[in-house]
């Protein structure tokens, strides 16, 4: 499980460790202690320092969490490029992202633990409750896919078949959601691809349309189509009890 272990590493250490794994790909890296967090994008925030979990996970995702919280207060779902190196006498990690752009910059001030573990990925990870049942309570709360989102329709008939979610985004941008309670693979990326074409079809051309699939997990191969394609994932990890999702607002 524990492939490489520090226990108060210094910066140079820490860096040659970061950078090992970072290229590798093979483990999750977990970094835990005082840091400072900087994220330039699509906006722009800084996290002073304080203890932080650094999670940088074998699918080049990378979380930032706060002690206390279920949600990481810093993420990227997909890095294109990872490197640590010594500045002013800190280990300075940098992990930045293409599409869209945007880096995040962690100084490590004073690290306790840095660890490489081997996670293997043994069984699939399936959602409690049939896919029609994971529909009706993305659809009434639809800010678990994404905050802002708002559901116009379920079920959509279109030529290339009956589409999940049609909703829109914050920015008025039109968002087709496929679902799936288990991993998902090539097969539901060739499928939101061609609702998301049917849908492009019929709005005037200006319209812009997103494709999001929404799953526990996704294939490798499914995730490199998915990129090639420029639709997006949204990890779905855990919803709402059915007793819960009875007393939201209905929207159908």
């Amino acid at each position: 499980m524990i492939r490489e272990q520090l226990l108060n590493p210094d910066a140079a250490d820490l860096a040659a460790f970061l950078n090992r794994h970072a290229r590798a790909c093979e483990c999750l890296v977990q970094v835990a202690g005082q840091a400072e967090v900087t994220y330039q994008g699509r906006a722009a925030s800084t996290a002073e320092a304080g203890a932080y979990l650094l999670m940088l996970k074998v699918d080049g995702s990378l979380q930032i969490h706060h002690p206390k919280g279920v949600k990481p207060m810093n993420w990227q779902p997909k890095t294109d490029s990872v490197s640590a190196k010594v500045e002013d006498g800190f280990c300075v990690l940098t992990a930045s992202r293409k599409s869209p752009a945007e880096t995040v910059r962690v100084v490590m001030l004073d690290i306790q633990l840095a660890q490489a573990l081997e996670i293997k990925e043994e069984a699939g990870f399936l959602l409690a409750g049939s896919e029609a049942q994971l529909q009706a309570t993305l659809a009434r709360q639809p800010e678990l896919i994404e905050p802002g989102l708002r559901v116009l329709d379920r079920e959509l008939l279109s030529g290339a078949g009956d589409m999940d979610l049609y909703a829109q985004d914050s920015q008025g941008r039109y968002v087709v959601v496929e679902l799936k309670r288990a991993k998902a693979t090539q097969e539901a990326v060739h499928q939101l691809s061609r609702y998301v074409d049917a849908v492009r079809a019929f709005l005037p051309p200006a319209a812009v349309v997103r494709g999001v699939l929404a799953a526990p997990s996704i294939s490798r191969p499914a995730a490199l189509t998915l990129e090639r394609l420029s639709l997006e994932f949204k990890e779905i990890h855990a919803l709402p009890s059915a007793q819960e999702a009875v007393t939201q607002p209905q929207l159908f």
